[in-house]
């Protein structure tokens, strides 16, 4: 038996979820939903991965990640591809890493929307502060600490937060 096939796929999600975001370490690539699938085929391991946006910056260290962790396992026999379709989206983040969000202090995406509307435009939805649960939040900037989130300010508790946007 080689080294690669004595694990099963399961095992290979088990060992990925070990693995955090790098910019939210409170999540992790499976919670997050850019680990997309795991096979086994002819003694080697697929590793699937969808981006979060066109251009990601944390792609490579994903795919840095996978690698690290796959060889510390012993697994050496891999490949690990990127798939664009279909796009990732934050209906793919699971219902426990939207909690850890929300507890780290990023406003988790409101599941089920878009984010539509002009910087100060009125037809903005309505952010929860993660700090007090105040809705009596405004939009600072379209981008946050991150690309993928927003920046917004709580008007009771006047804390700033990041608000992970939906994709």
């Amino acid at each position: 038996m080689s080294n690669t096939t004595k694990y099963t796929t399961e095992q290979i999600w088990e060992f990925l979820s070990e693995i955090p975001d790098p910019e939210i370490p409170v999540i992790n690539i499976v919670e997050l939903g850019v680990l997309r699938k795991v096979e086994i085929s002819n003694n080697s391991i697929i590793v699937s991965i969808t981006p979060t946006y066109s251009g990601c910056p944390a792609m490579k260290a994903f795919e840095d990640d996978i690698k690290t962790k796959l060889k510390e396992k012993g697994i050496t026999n891999f490949e690990i591809n990127t798939i664009h379709s279909p796009a990732w989206t934050t209906d793919w983040i699971n219902e426990e890493a939207l909690l850890k969000l929300k507890n780290y202090g990023i406003a988790p995406p409101i599941k089920g929307t878009e984010d539509k509307g002009t910087l100060f435009g009125s037809d903005l939805k309505t952010v929860q502060c993660p700090q007090c649960n105040s809705k009596n939040t405004s939009l600072t900037s379209q981008f946050g600490s991150t690309a993928c989130k927003a920046l917004y300010q709580c008007k009771d508790c006047l804390e700033p937060f990041d608000y992970f946007k939906c994709i």
